[in-house]
């Protein structure tokens, strides 16, 4: 990564690493600027939030991470596959409490192959997203119903 960022004069300054770290530390998550911002603070008080949205755009840019919504008006980050053995994944959110459920099973033919095969589309990244009712709250709202 520090040399995708120095091949364009960017530097992999302290408080990048920082924010660098905090994404590699907690890659099994989903993490909003704002969780980010909050976890990197705790090794480097003198962060800013404002560091840290610059930083996770720097890395948008250079195809570090990519961004994703969940339907819940924030911004979350994820590595891209060269970086993560999580890749490819796609994700079940809940409406009901948003959590969300990484699914590590590549479709029947690969979702992306057979897009590109059959529709002749390039495909240059994907993001599979189902929104339900997670197990819990299905649970949850079957014990309200029964009493």
């Amino acid at each position: 990564m520090k040399e995708k960022l120095e091949a364009d004069q960017y530097k992999l300054t302290v408080r990048r690493e920082q924010v660098l770290r905090v994404l590699l530390e907690n890659k099994d998550k989903h993490l909003s600027a704002e969780e980010v911002y909050y976890l990197a603070k705790r090794k480097t008080p003198d962060m800013g939030l404002t560091t840290v949205y610059r930083t996770l755009e720097l890395f948008l840019l250079k195809n570090i991470i990519y961004s994703l919504d969940f339907g819940d008006g924030r911004r979350r980050y994820e590595f891209y596959g060269w970086v993560s053995d999580n890749y490819p994944h796609y994700h079940l959110i809940c409406t009901q409490c948003g959590t969300v459920i990484e699914v590590h099973e590549d479709f029947p033919g690969g979702l992306e192959n057979r897009v590109g095969k059959e529709l002749k589309f390039k495909v240059e990244s994907c993001q599979l997203k189902i929104f339900g009712i997670c197990k819990k709250c299905a649970l949850k709202t079957l014990k309200s119903l029964t009493g």
